[in-house]
């Protein structure tokens, strides 16, 4: 097999793995809130949603972003090509920002409220 076929392979199957991971992402975020929404966790089960689908979609860019990036190897480029994959990867990666925004309540690189240099990993 040879090099350029392999890679182009090893693209597509990142790019089936991100859309796998959306859908079974969702499919099981929705399948735990019916199962919450009638107990006890019932207050929370919307904000639950929320973020399992929140990291789902995450997880789903990020090997999708992986994927144009490998897919650019077997390529001669043009610069026209650079240009759009570059404005792809710019837009999921601002789609992954404010997910994690959404998710977690502030931005990737600030701290957990609580953490303070040295004090080691939080409680379990």
């Amino acid at each position: 097999m040879p090099f350029a076929d392999f890679v182009g392979l090893a693209a597509r199957l990142f790019e089936a793995a991100g859309v796998g991971v959306m859908v079974v992402g969702v499919l099981a975020s929705v399948a735990l809130v019916a199962r919450d929404a009638r107990g006890p966790k019932r207050a929370g089960a919307y904000r639950r949603l929320r973020q399992d689908l929140g990291r789902a979609i995450l997880l789903g860019l990020e090997l999708l972003v992986a994927a144009d990036i490998i897919r650019t190897v077997t390529e001669s480029p043009t610069m026209g090509q650079v240009l759009v994959l570059g404005l792809i990867v710019l837009i999921r990666t601002f789609l992954s920002f404010t997910l994690e925004v959404e998710i977690n309540g502030r931005w990737p690189w600030q701290s957990r409220p609580g953490d303070e240099e040295g004090a080691g990993p939080p409680p379990p």
